[in-house]
């Protein structure tokens, strides 16, 4: 076993439970520096306000400009697109990597409706996301989604991760950061 291998947890049991279940990788490491072999797909929350400027989003705006200068022309313009909760957009930002802008976070503060993520949201952009993976044959790669600023629970999450995408077979490498 290698070593990026020993380091990896397996989330969703042991290989073979399932026919067609891909378990879930969880790594030490950067998600905006993928690592894995083919087309890759980043996959990240993002609110429904149109506000980009803390969090993951840094590091991607860092790296790339093309996921926040779409986020903010497709906010720009939700009259006349699908910009609303459970929405997706990729943006190519290399030959080999998509960055996933996925629309899961009520405004960005707690209020009387508890945190901003939206669960129903995260599954609706989830299953988006497996579609598009299946159809360019991409691995998706993400940071630990919705459990920063938009106060989500890994516990909730992790299993949408597995339903939408793990089991249907895709491969999935989730980011911590060292």
């Amino acid at each position: 076993m290698t070593r990026r291998e020993s380091a990896a947890r397996r989330v969703s049991g042991p290989r073979g439970t399932l026919p067609g279940v891909t378990p879930m990788r969880i790594v030490r490491g950067d998600a905006t520096n993928p690592q894995a072999k083919g087309l890759k797909i980043i996959g990240h929350i993002c609110n429904d306000v149109g506000g980009w400027g803390k969090g993951f989003v840094l590091a991607l705006s860092r790296r790339w400009p093309e996921p926040e200068r779409d986020y903010r022309h497709w906010h720009r313009h939700r009259a006349e697109n699908d910009f609303g909760l459970g929405a997706v957009r990729l943006v190519q930002v290399r030959p080999d990597i998509w960055v996933a802008n996925m629309i899961a976070q009520r405004g960005i503060r707690r209020g009387s409706a508890g945190p901003p993520i939206r669960y129903d949201a995260v599954e609706r952009c989830l299953m988006t996301l497996g579609d598009h993976a299946r159809t360019l044959g991409a691995s998706v790669h993400m940071p630990r989604i919705g459990c920063g600023l938009a106060g989500g629970r890994w516990e909730l999450i992790g299993p949408i991760i597995e339903a939408m995408l793990c089991r249907r077979g895709i491969d999935v490498t989730i980011y911590e950061v060292d």
